[in-house]
């Protein structure tokens, strides 16, 4: 919780001047504004806002909070909410989603930088309007949303007196690069940590009980990233679209809160796109699997305690390569406190029997048992803890993950309500509609959020989730989901991933580095283009078709026609061999580092 000492801002007002920024708490908590340099983004409190001497009028709006400051090569750039919405609460307090972000520039003094620089600073400012529109980010001025409910609980007395950004998990604060400016200049009222993740949560009647369900999902920041940019693992164990998932119920003045955790294969892999539907899985250095993975393990065992390792991967093909090596990489780790446990749910269930996941859940059930959830009484005593953690992956940690995850969290659920004594032995979730329909739709917009963050499009799947069955719907709404992550992953998500990597600190900016080129492109490289080459291709079928059509005319036609087709199906061929130089790939950042 946050300490009244520490109480953060929640409105304030922005007044544009003309060599700086004032922004000014107007909700009656502070006497003092805080006042940030147009020239080098310096900041310091003042006591007034300054009169402006201008004939130009100052644009003032409001504000909901400052996200953080970014420093490029000339100038700096603050990211603040300039809407938001209240989307429910955690554990009491109001949890808010950012509706919308804006970036204000710091940078008057670019205008004595030479051409080449600013042309480069003109090249990064452009990935932050990129950034401006980053879904499902959130936050709170009262409570931690980092945090899961039994972490807050177990937080000391002092720690409770910190200001929220310093009690937050730095793995899920995804701003925290982007606060270290605010911090230099102890500037704790305005550091609002933000989440990105998902939140959703209903409230339904079992009787004459009233329960509230929330699902919250964290995701981690240390190797974010979009679908095909980042894959597996780092070489200090931390994995691609790592997500944990806690969630909550509040029943009768007790809370129980039971969380799983997600994210891609822990061992060095890549799956670069090349314009294929489906490109090869690439294993790096195969001899360093095992400590990649005792690194990924021992810090779940740290945080989490006991974990099974729930891998849905098939056995065959590409994806056994990798479950092979997962699986080889686990057996030194594998003890009584790390379990590996492989499921290959499209040969067991296919693409519609997702209820044979009883077969898995039968696997771990003692596991879940065994590992409990977090239960507090009405006085807010801790009755049970949760002391291990599920840890589930298939390749993306996306479709098949989230309806295995909601699988499980519904057995739970069900397990919570009889020790609660609203639910009898022989009663579960399915003998209620209403609370069943809520509870699907819960995690069908859980695996929505999730997935649109990584892939840029909702989860497939989703039907048997929301509505419990394969529906003809479903199937046609996956087919174009999966056309459109085809087409962000080839063509948009390279620049999305720089942005990303601006953002998070992954990328430093600095002159001596940023002035000259990492990868200078040359020959082919530098004219690939695919919108050009398949323009010609189509040109090429176009005249071929018209040639062939005047054939009875002229028999030389035959021979344009022939040439006309040739030329295209090289290009195509060409296309094809060199797929890679034609996507839309990160300039910042190599996929491997």
């Amino acid at each position: 919780m946050a300490d009244p000492v520490h109480k953060l801002f929640s409105k304030m007002r922005l007044w544009e001047l003309p060599d700086q920024y004032v922004v000014e708490p107007t909700d009656g908590s502070s006497d003092s504004y805080l006042a940030i340099s147009r020239v080098d983004g310096s900041m310091k409190l003042i006591e007034d806002i300054p009169q402006c001497t201008s004939l130009r009028v100052p644009r003032i709006q409001t504000i909901y909070g400052v996200v953080g400051m970014l420093k490029l090569l000339a100038g700096s750039y603050l990211l603040v909410i300039t809407a938001r919405e209240c989307v429910g609460s955690y554990l009491g307090h109001p949890i808010f989603k950012v509706m919308s972000m804006k970036v204000f520039p710091c940078d008057h003094s670019l205008k004595g930088s030479p051409e080449e620089q600013k042309k480069m600073e003109s090249e990064f400012s452009r990935l932050l309007t990129v950034a401006e529109s980053t879904p499902g980010l959130f936050f709170s001025y009262d409570v931690n949303v980092t945090l899961s409910a039994q972490r807050l609980h177990e937080l000391g007395d002092e720690s409770k007196l910190l200001p929220l950004w310093r009690q937050a998990d730095p793995r899920f604060l995804w701003n925290s690069y982007m606060l270290e400016v605010l911090i230099d200049n102890k500037l704790d009222p305005y550091l609002l940590p933000v989440m990105q993740g998902s939140f959703q949560n209903f409230q339904a009647a079992i009787g004459k009980d009233i329960l509230d369900v929330a699902l919250i999902a964290r995701r981690c920041s240390r190797r974010t990233g979009t679908r095909m940019w980042r894959r597996g693992a780092d070489s200090d164990g931390f994995v691609a679209n790592f997500v944990e998932t806690e969630q909550i119920i509040q029943l009768n003045g007790h809370t129980a809160s039971f969380v799983q955790v997600r994210g891609s294969i822990p061992i060095l892999w890549d799956q670069i796109v090349d314009l294929t539907y489906k490109p090869k899985f690439e294993i790096v250095r195969p001899e360093d699997a095992p400590r990649v993975a005792e690194r990924h393990f021992l810090d779940l065992r740290k945080k989490y305690g006991n974990v099974i390792a729930v891998d849905l991967v098939n056995k065959h093909g590409g994806e056994g390569r990798l479950c092979e090596n997962f699986g080889q990489a686990m057996e030194p780790i594998a003890s009584d406190d790390v379990r590996y446990l492989h499921f290959d749910f499209h040969k067991i269930c296919g693409h519609v029997h997702f209820e044979r996941l009883s077969i898995l859940y039968e696997q771990i059930e003692d596991f879940l048992i065994k590992s409990r959830y977090l239960l507090l009484n009405e006085k807010g005593d801790k009755v049970e803890t949760q002391v291990g953690v599920v840890r589930t992956n298939c390749i993306d940690c996306l479709d098949r993950t989230n309806v295995t995850q909601s699988m499980i969290a519904r057995k739970m659920l069900e397990y919570q309500l009889r020790r609660l004594g609203v639910f009898d032995a022989d009663e579960s979730i399915s003998t209620h509609p209403n609370f069943d329909e809520s509870f699907k739709v819960l995690w069908a917009n859980h695996g929505d959020d999730v997935s649109i963050q990584y892939s840029g499009t909702p989860a497939l799947k989703g039907d048997f989730v929301r509505f419990g069955q394969r529906t003809i719907q479903g199937v046609l709404k996956d087919g174009w989901n999966a056309l459109m992550r085809y087409y962000l992953n080839n063509f948009c998500d390279g620049t999305k991933q720089d942005a990303i990597d601006l953002l998070q600190g992954h990328y430093i900016v600095s002159v001596s580095r940023s002035m000259t080129p990492t990868a200078p492109k040359g020959g082919i490289e530098a004219m690939a283009s695919f919108p050009l080459a398949l323009a010609l291709i189509m040109i090429g079928f176009f005249f071929a078709t018209l040639s062939l059509r005047r054939v009875r005319h002229d028999w030389w036609n035959l021979l344009f026609s022939f040439m006309w087709a040739s030329m295209s199906l090289a290009i195509a061929a060409f296309v094809r061999a060199n797929g890679r130089i034609f996507c839309n790939r990160p300039r910042l950042r190599q996929p491997r580092t």
